[in-house]
């Protein structure tokens, strides 16, 4: 399956992520701030990463933004995991460089799908 790096602070939505995703078959990186996620997707080069936009010190936005201005990690699709779901938020999050967003709580079968749908080869 694939490998997905997870940028996440709270420990709970980190744990459910990682559960969900290891349940579906795929091998998973964590870190727990945005300069880490940095670091690791430079690194590793994931198939997916799952971004929290909410960080703290710098947040999702700018790290997607960083993530998608780096040749080495351009093509990486970021999906935003985020609690922002007022209007105009998802323009933002696009907007950014993310590919898609999955708004917390997290539904499984939602996230599954969606992990499911940016993985599926084009």
């Amino acid at each position: 399956m694939a490998n997905v790096l997870v940028i996440e602070d709270n420990a709970t939505n980190m744990t459910l992520a990682v559960f969900l995703l290891e349940s579906a078959g795929h091998s998973v990186s964590k870190a727990v701030n945005a300069e880490a996620g940095l670091t690791l997707a430079r690194e590793q080069q994931p198939d997916l990463i799952l971004m929290d936009i909410q960080l703290p010190g710098m947040d999702g936005l700018q790290a997607t933004a960083l993530l998608k201005a780096d040749a080495v990690t351009r093509d990486i699709p970021v999906i935003a995991l985020t609690a922002l779901a007022m209007k105009g938020d998802e323009e933002r999050i696009r907007a950014a460089g993310c590919n898609g967003y999955i708004s917390k709580p997290i539904s499984y079968r939602a996230f599954l799908a969606t992990i499911a749908s940016e993985l599926a080869p084009a």
